[in-house]
């Protein structure tokens, strides 16, 4: 049942990564960059697009730190249970 389920899916993220590829979907209109013209880089002058104020916290970048830290922990931890699982 989960092999079924797997090979499912698989076909339906192909079917959809082609649709995606051959309507051009997720191109930024003016900027002939190809598919990579999403990333901020590849924009020229991306900080007059975005405005500086555009996100403002009071959080410390500490805490972003720490954040992201714990959810790779949280992560790497969940990953070895079901590498645990899986080998039962």
């Amino acid at each position: 049942m989960l092999n079924a389920i797997t090979v499912i899916m698989a076909v339906i993220v192909i079917i959809a990564a082609a649709y995606i590829v051959v309507h051009h979907m997720g191109l930024v209109d003016g900027y002939d960059f190809g598919v990579g013209a999403y990333y901020y880089v590849d924009i020229p002058d991306f900080s007059e697009v975005l405005p500086n104020d555009a996100y403002q916290t009071n959080v410390p970048v500490w805490v972003h730190v720490a954040l992201f830290i714990a959810w790779g922990w949280l992560m790497w931890r969940l990953w070895l249970w079901i590498d645990m699982k899986s080998r039962k």
